[in-house]
Formats: C-alpha cells, structure tokens, sequence
C-alpha cells in the first residue's frame, strides 16, 4: 500500500478500535465525535483493503484476522513513536495538582488508603485523591470509561487493552472479639469450632455469600450467616458486641486487630490465597503521572 496517504492520527484511531472494539468508546478515548471515528475507520478499511472490524454473534464487534495479526505490531509502533518523540514528559509530584483516581474493593481501601493519603501529603502536596469502592466488573468498567487511573482488583483474566501487575498473594483469617470463646488458649480451633458460630458476611454487591462461602463450598461446608452488609464500616463494632466471627483477607484483619483490638487466626482449611492485582489502561502506558501513582501503590504493598 502507498504509506504516503497514512497518517499517524489514523494509526491511533486503528489502534484505540482494536483495543476498545466499540466505535463509542472509541471515541470517547480519543476525544472525538462517533461520526469523526467511523469515517476513520472507513478510510482505514480502504486503504488496507479489509473490514478490520466486523459484527460478532453477539452484537459487538470482532477482529478480523487482519486486525488481528497487525494488533501487537501496532501497538509497539505507537509506543515507540510517542516515546521517541517525548511524549513521556516529565512528572514533577511537588509542583503538580489535579486529581489522582483509585478504584479498590473495600477491604483494600481499609489498608492501603491511609498510606497512599499519607503519601500525597508529603511528595504531591497539591494532587487530591479520589477513591471509589468497585468490585472487579465495575472497577474494570470504570477503566475502560477512563473514569479511574488504577483498579486494585482480583483478576483472573487479561484482556489485552488492560495492563495486570500482581501484587501480593493473601491468606484468609478468622477475626472475633478477644473475649469470644475461640480466643480461649486451650480451647479447640478447627473448621468444625469456626462454623459452629454465626458470621458476619461482607459483599460489596448486596449478596448474602462472599469469596469464602465459594471457597467452603469446594469442601462440601457452608456457614451461618447472620449479618450481612455491604460495607467493612459496622463490621468491627458488630463483632466486638457478638460471638459472630468474619473471614477476610490478611490485611484487613491486620486493620482489625491493630485498630479495634480484635483477634485474627489463620483459616483452619486449606483454601487459595487471593491475589490482588493492580489494573491500569493501556492508554496511560507510558504517561509520567500514571506510573509515579502506580510507584506509590506498588510502595506501599512493599511496606506493609
């Protein structure tokens, strides 16, 4: 084909298509009208000669194998273009303001937002801090919405216009009040002791079941559900008050135990860690305020 007729601005639009595979939000990435994106990629579709994107079974769009196979190169292309013409400028966290943007699940914000809070103060003293509570569809949906910067997320796949970094591996902890009869020395702490007593079960979307539920149910076990809630706020003060006992992940009870004075003990069963992950769009790949932010989360999972 005449490169001569191919300019960069199409190349991007090709590439947020592939990546977004829906014209709207195509658009709404590039900053542009629907109808500016749509006659981009009938320009492109002539002058590759190929549908690049068609109608799926289910209504969305899909690759063509053209697509398909110049996806990656592309996208290495771009990089390698911005980067070489500096569009990684430089990103001073003392001198610079506007609004840094966190989606995490509750029982991370309880960990992890005091220091990153603590953090702005003193390197970005005039960057504010935005955080939304998101369970991993929605947190995903905010990204892709460009609505947040970084998701703190479970994630089991990777879809490719997602950039996935693992982050720490969690085991599962019992927590109740000090005076609960599981807290006594002598007294026996096994599953059968654990489910014995009614929980209190934590799920961002309303269910009356969490992660720990499927994860008993794998053994054949279920718990007694008391009280369930959506939030992590009432949690410590209900379990104070109660012999209900929570399951939650290791840095949420280390919150507990070390803010509310309540007792953590591992999960007696064996069950799977649950990996958090820390989420971001490939659109912010190489931007210098992106990745001092992402620094600062990856920092403090170092530290605690």
């Amino acid at each position: 084909m005449n490169l001569s007729h191919l300019d960069f601005n199409l190349l991007r639009v090709l590439d947020t298509l592939i990546t977004e595979r829906n014209v709207t939000r195509s658009a709404e990435v590039l900053h542009r009208s629907q109808p500016a994106v749509s006659n981009a990629l009938r320009r492109l579709r002539t002058l590759l000669g190929d549908d690049l994107l068609v109608r799926g079974s289910k209504g969305g769009l899909v690759l063509t194998p053209r697509a398909e196979a110049i996806r990656r190169p592309l996208r290495e292309a771009i990089d390698k273009i911005e980067k070489c013409l500096g569009s990684d400028t430089e990103f001073d966290p003392a001198r610079a303001s506007g609004t840094l943007r966190l989606s995490a699940p509750d029982r991370l914000s309880l960990a992890i937002v005091p220091p990153l809070f603590d953090r702005l103060r003193q390197f970005a003293p005039n960057m504010s801090l935005h955080i939304v509570t998101a369970d991993r569809t929605r947190a995903m949906d905010l990204l892709d919405a460009d609505q947040t910067d970084v998701a703190l997320a479970w994630c089991d796949e990777r879809p490719p216009h997602l950039n996935i970094e693992r982050l720490r591996d969690e085991k599962l902890f019992c927590v109740f009040r000090r005076e609960h009869p599981l807290a006594k020395a002598r007294k026996r702490f096994d599953i059968e002791a654990v489910l014995s007593f009614p929980h209190i079960v934590v799920s961002a979307t309303g269910a009356r079941t969490a992660i720990f539920d499927e994860l008993l149910s794998r053994h054949n076990l279920r718990r007694d559900p008391l009280v369930s809630v959506s939030n992590f706020t009432a949690v410590p003060y209900l379990l104070s008050r109660s012999d209900m006992i929570g399951v939650f992940t290791e840095l949420a009870s280390g919150v507990f135990e070390k803010s509310f004075g309540l007792v953590k003990r591992p999960v007696p069963l064996d069950v799977a860690a649950i990996t958090t992950s820390m989420v971001w769009h490939v659109r912010n790949k190489h931007d210098a305020k992106h990745a001092w932010f992402r620094r600062q989360i990856r920092d403090i999972y170092r530290e605690i």
